[in-house]
């Protein structure tokens, strides 16, 4: 029996649907989970937090961690002084401030940190936080290689800590809406979800500056950390998203918001295989990741496409990025920038199934909402509905599509296993070799 979709339907659903995400997730904290070692905190009590890493995103959570009346901002630490001394500024009271995190971790009075550094620099962060008894929250991708995001989700198990990535969209009512419309099997069956995006950096792009002295206020070797030993290059530090040694890409650092919205409203987080093919096609610039992608991937059941260019601005339905999924009965698009859910319907056998659609924005305190979630798990130690788990699966899509890419052929996913199947060469690129003295704990 088709279902038919109006507007008051829908909202209805909607706001039951945020009901049932609430319930499941609280309910998903306790399957499998051991408790944490230390017992929830009381009413009144407030979180220590620690920020390593404050550049623009990690400043952002400086200033918004300290406004909540049940957090409060111990230390700050970032390989660039000048930006450490912006984030104690942010916080708007005493707070000490490091250039190694290591120091950070000492702290008895830091009971969680969040971690909004560099690629290179999530996942041992991670691990050595939860060695030391901290709760993480961690800004996606979970690490720059699928090897290190399996590594980070071991340790926040061993050590059993609150773990989190910032998937903000699971917080967001608009993708919960979302989620819960794909599920409720009004759009019909879907066996095509494509994720796009589209950027204008002009064809120069951000150019070829030549290597030079780093920021006297700069640390570059530990900067650098396990990534290979080379000269400060300016376009490397503020542009190391493009950087194989730092990123990988919009696939693998935004992407990955579109690609856990998919696994959620789609009930599936485990690829088959992927290919994909680009290249820098359009842009005069020092990016090693191409300015020009697309990736398919083959799931049980559907496959997800998706696209960037960093050289046009066309936008379907004025929308810079998003997400579509296209059902038997009608597609939903997904607003990647003011998050809103619109329906497109289509006839069937001469009846309409879609009477209506909806069109709203998120609220803009999403962002926040997810922030307050991760101080209330660690509060109440419960395993947050982003968990780490289900962010290192997010992250797989993207760190996936760069292997191919970079393979120049397809490659099957045992997603069990966590490796390449039947390529050796490309499994090698799971993960990453460390610059010593830095080793990834095993």
């Amino acid at each position: 029996m088709r279902k038919v979709m109006t507007r008051r339907r829908f909202m209805s659903s909607s706001g039951r649907a945020v009901a049932a995400f609430a319930a499941a997730r609280f309910a998903g904290h306790a399957r499998g989970a051991e408790e944490p070692a230390k017992g929830p905190l009381g009413a009144n009590e407030r979180v220590g937090v620690g920020f390593i890493g404050v550049g623009g995103r990690g400043t952002w959570h400086v200033r918004t961690f300290s406004s909540f009346p049940d957090a409060e901002v111990i230390g700050v630490c970032d390989p660039h002084q000048g930006r450490v001394a912006g984030a104690v500024q942010a916080a708007g009271e005493k707070v000490k401030g490091f250039k190694d995190y290591r120091d950070l971790l000492k702290l008895k009075e830091v009971d969680a940190v969040v971690i909004a550094t560099t690629g290179q620099w999530h996942a041992l962060p991670a691990i050595h936080a939860c060695e030391a008894g901290k709760d993480i929250y961690v800004e996606k991708p979970l690490a720059l290689t699928i090897g290190e995001g399996r590594a980070v989700v071991k340790a926040a198990r061993r050590y059993n800590r609150i773990a989190m990535i910032g998937t903000q969209n699971r917080s967001s009512p608009s993708f919960q809406k979302a989620a819960e419309v794909v599920r409720s099997g009004v759009l019909g069956r879907i066996g095509l979800v494509h994720v796009w995006a589209n950027e204008q950096w002009g064809e120069k792009g951000f150019g070829h500056p030549g290597d030079a002295d780093p920021p006297k206020e700069l640390d570059w070797d530990l900067w650098l950390g396990p990534s290979p030993k080379v000269p400060y290059n300016p376009n490397r530090y503020f542009h190391h998203y493009f950087f194989w040694d730092y990123g990988g890409g919009w696939q693998s650092e935004v992407g990955v918001h579109h690609f856990d919205v998919v696994h959620w409203a789609m009930g599936c987080d485990t690829p088959l295989s992927c290919q994909a093919a680009g290249g820098k096609l359009m842009i005069d610039d020092d990016r090693e990741i191409p300015d020009t992608f697309a990736a398919v991937w083959e799931y049980p059941g559907f496959v997800m496409t998706f696209r960037v260019t960093y050289a046009n601005m066309l936008a379907f339905e004025h929308r810079q990025r998003g997400t579509i999924f296209c059902g038997t009965n009608g597609s939903m698009v997904l607003d990647g920038h003011a998050p809103g859910v619109k329906i497109f319907g289509e006839t069937v056998a001469g009846k309409k199934v879609l009477e209506d659609s909806y069109t709203g924005s998120d609220l803009p305190e999403g962002n926040v909402l997810h922030q307050k979630e991760f101080i209330r798990c660690v509060k109440e130690r419960e395993r947050p509905f982003a968990d780490i788990e289900v962010g290192h699966k997010s992250s797989i899509p993207g760190h996936l599509s760069n292997i191919t890419y970079r393979m120049g052929r397809k490659v099957r996913w045992d997603a069990k296993a966590e490796k390449v199947i039947d390529d050796p060469e490309a499994n090698s690129l799971v993960g990453r070799e460390y610059r010593k003295p830095w080793v990834l704990p095993a």
